[in-house]
């Protein structure tokens, strides 16, 4: 009697349950459950009458629409696997993922349709184009093909360790890494998110997070699995979320920090009209206290931290609200935020190490690694065993994040392992100074990297974004700094600086801070 654990369980019961319930709104597109599922099938028939097989790739390059939404059960449900692709690479970027991950048809939104063309004669593996929105010559359109397919198609029986998706990581030191998602691994990720953030069809989920990362965080399962709304978002700017928050009655929505700092400083009259009861999770970065109470604080919003990476499919822990924590100020329930938390109930174990893999003392100050296993943890990257090698060691998934763990088991990142600055033999976390810079009043975003020092090896160097309007010194900033922290972890330089270097899902590339383009010589 068993079944496989499958997201695609969660559209049979929601097509069974909520039929003439709204699924998905995309703009002035507005698809019932029986729609949207009927055009998945439609076009589950189409690739299969274009040729497409189980275990086929077909990869996707296209904003948060109801196209790439769909893509997410017409292409897993045929066997197939789906390659969702990070739409803001360049072509150069597009070319090594297509042709890694050999899908054999790619389907682009019309924005990128000239892109792709430039490199068409560069993939000799895709047998078919499909433009998702609008006419080109030399492609095919996706709105025909399921306007003349047949809702009836050959369905597979899936095995819950089948590859579900391939998503590749952002690659920013090296070739981007194909990570295989099982359909298991989603299903379970879905489960937990379910279970921790207590979603019910009365949700409706507004898609700022993008459907690409992780597949959007398995947001394309988790709310079709609880019979909510899909409100599709296609360009993300401060101003676009608060007037679907508004105008679609938005109750719950994803967004990495560099998104909630620009929501935590938007215009007040924005805000007033936004100010109520929404379920707002974070993740992708350490976020900031001080952004985690000022959004709390000036639109009543509710603020979940989970934790984890595309590799665990992706979240591995949570920041769990506890009935103590109702005791804390404001200030303190905000630094317990914007910890990454414990593990969620389906993810799995996970536990912070020495470098002889010893667990490190719950004491909240004894940094080690965060390493994990369990139900969530990927198959391996695609084509690539060695690096599937180095990142799965003895049964262990290692995240290369430094982290401590609080007496409560809380676990805390402190850093990216190659981030920690030892500055004369005293370990520095740049994400402790960051937090500390976000909470004066002048600097709106802050990065913290260690750069050469002749004398103690290597000093914290801050590059500071600064709110509109304000100003602050090098010596303010290093002063405040100070009040704060011990006198070692102070910023040696300050670097003013228009925006930071971020990859497409909002992290900051301080690879990039370290190189020519930002360098001050050190003396």
């Amino acid at each position: 009697m068993e079944t496989p654990l499958t997201p695609l369980e969660f559209a049979r019961r929601s097509k069974k349950l909520y039929p003439e319930r709204t699924a998905v709104i995309d703009g002035s597109i507005r698809l019932t459950y029986n729609q949207f599922f009927e055009r998945c099938d439609r076009w589950s028939s189409g690739l299969q009458d274009l040729g497409i097989r189980p275990a086929d790739r077909v990869a996707y390059i296209a904003t948060n629409t109801h196209a790439e939404l769909e893509s997410f059960y017409s292409v897993p449900q045929i066997g197939a696997i789906v390659v969702p692709i990070n739409y803001r690479l360049s072509a150069s970027e597009f070319l090594y993922i297509i042709n890694h991950s050999g899908a054999r048809i790619v389907c682009v939104h019309a924005d990128y349709l000239e892109t792709v063309d430039s490199i068409r004669d560069k993939l000799p593996g895709v047998e078919y184009f499909i433009s998702l929105e609008g006419h080109k010559e030399g492609w095919l359109e996706y709105e025909a093909i399921i306007e003349t397919s047949s809702p009836c198609f050959t369905p597979y029986i899936v095995n819950e360790l089948d590859i579900i998706s391939i998503n590749y990581t952002s690659g920013t030191t090296a070739k981007p890494k194909g990570v295989m998602i099982s359909h298991r691994n989603a299903y379970l990720n879905t489960i937990g998110t379910l279970i921790h953030c207590h979603l019910s069809v009365n949700d409706r989920y507004l898609w700022t997070l993008p459907m690409f990362h992780a597949n959007g965080w398995t947001f394309v399962w988790t709310i079709t699995a609880c019979g909510g709304t899909h409100i599709c978002l296609r360009k993300v700017t401060t101003e676009n979320i608060f007037e679907l928050i508004v105008a679609e009655k938005v109750t719950i929505f994803c967004a990495a920090p560099t998104i909630l700092i620009g929501l935590a400083n938007a215009d007040k009259s924005l805000k007033k009209r936004a100010f109520g009861s929404i379920q707002l999770l974070t993740a992708g970065a350490p976020p900031a206290a001080a952004t985690l109470e000022r959004l709390e604080h000036d639109l009543g919003w509710k603020l979940l931290h989970v934790y984890g990476m595309t590799e665990t499919a992706p979240f591995i822990s949570i920041c769990e609200p506890r009935p103590e924590h109702d005791l804390l100020t404001e200030q303190e329930l905000a630094n317990v935020k914007a910890r990454q938390g414990v593990e969620l109930i389906t993810s799995g174990e996970l536990k912070v190490v020495d470098e002889e893999d010893q667990e490190v003392p719950w004491d909240g100050k004894t940094i080690g690694e965060i390493i994990a296993r369990g139900n969530v943890v990927m198959k391996g990257y695609y084509n690539d065993l060695e690096a599937t090698q180095k990142a799965i060691r003895n049964g262990w998934m290692h995240t290369g994040d430094a982290a401590v763990v609080h007496h409560d088991g809380y676990v805390e990142i402190r850093d990216r392992i190659k981030d920690i600055i030892i500055s004369g033999g005293e370990n520095i976390s740049s994400v402790e100074v960051e937090c500390v810079l976000l909470r004066h009043p002048a600097v709106m975003e802050s990065a913290v990297v260690g750069m050469p020092h002749k004398k103690w090896g290597e000093s914290p160097h801050a590059f500071i974004v600064l709110r509109d309007n304000e100003f602050a010194t090098e010596d303010e900033i290093k002063e405040f700094v100070g009040q704060h922290l011990a006198s070692f972890k102070k910023p040696k330089w300050v670097s003013f600086v228009k925006e930071l270097p971020k990859t497409a899902t909002g992290k900051i590339q301080k690879y990039l801070l370290r190189g020519n383009k930002y360098a001050i010589v050190k003396q």
